[in-house]
């Protein structure tokens, strides 16, 4: 195998400062908790003594956040890539979680006729085709060295199941990324040749709506 390695890590932001326990999905003003910027911070000292040489961030306010330790500590500046952000979604605004809230009421049913694509958001599909998209621009970014992208649990859970070869259509209460967990692409050359993933900032509830 030959080519340089690379590392692309796709962080998940940390938490949310969401009192009323709503989706929020892409409004704006959703900024970190006070652990949220904690979180941040621990990710930030974890990645010390790596060569990270790129940070790019979805455009929301939390990644952003999030992502302004890791800068701060390689003295970069954080880049913002479109197609980190946020899965869309039709129940953003609503409480919602798996078994209750809005998805008790009869009006929205239909948008759940179809869970493998899924009928009431933006397409598994199409989120990993953009993260993917993502991933490479940051990988050629970081050639030889280290990036770092922030982006949303969504997003990164469907892209880290499209490239291992699983049904995009999940649980989400089985998802493996918590709040500022790290999923890792380990690439030689534009070859993927490895998926890592850690919980610096420990491991969280993937069923807690707003987190």
């Amino acid at each position: 195998m030959t080519g340089e390695k690379t590392v692309v890590h796709f962080l998940r932001h940390g938490e949310v400062h969401n009192p009323d326990g709503i989706l929020y999905g892409r409004l704006p003003g959703y900024r970190l908790s006070d652990r949220g910027e904690q979180q941040a911070k621990i990710v930030a000292e974890f990645l010390a003594g790596r060569e990270v040489t790129h940070v790019v961030a979805s455009p929301l306010q939390r990644a952003q956040q999030t992502a302004i330790p890791i800068s701060a500590a390689f003295q970069l500046d954080v880049a913002t890539d479109e197609r980190l952000i946020e899965a869309d979604n039709r129940f953003e605004g609503l409480k919602v979680s798996v078994g209750d809230g809005a998805l008790r009421s009869p009006k929205h049913w239909p948008k759940l006729w179809n869970p493998l694509r899924p009928s009431w958001g933006e397409p598994y599909l199409q989120i990993a085709h953009r993260m993917l998209g993502a991933a490479h621009r940051a990988r050629a970014a970081a050639a030889g060295h280290e990036a770092v992208c922030v982006s949303h649990q969504l997003p990164i859970w469907t892209l880290r199941r499209f490239l291992e070869g699983k049904p995009m259509w999940h649980d989400p209460r089985r998802r493996q990324c918590s709040l500022a967990s790290l999923t890792s692409l380990v690439f030689r050359g534009e070859e993927l040749v490895r998926i890592a993933y850690v919980e610096p900032a420990g491991e969280t509830d993937p069923k807690v709506t707003g987190a």
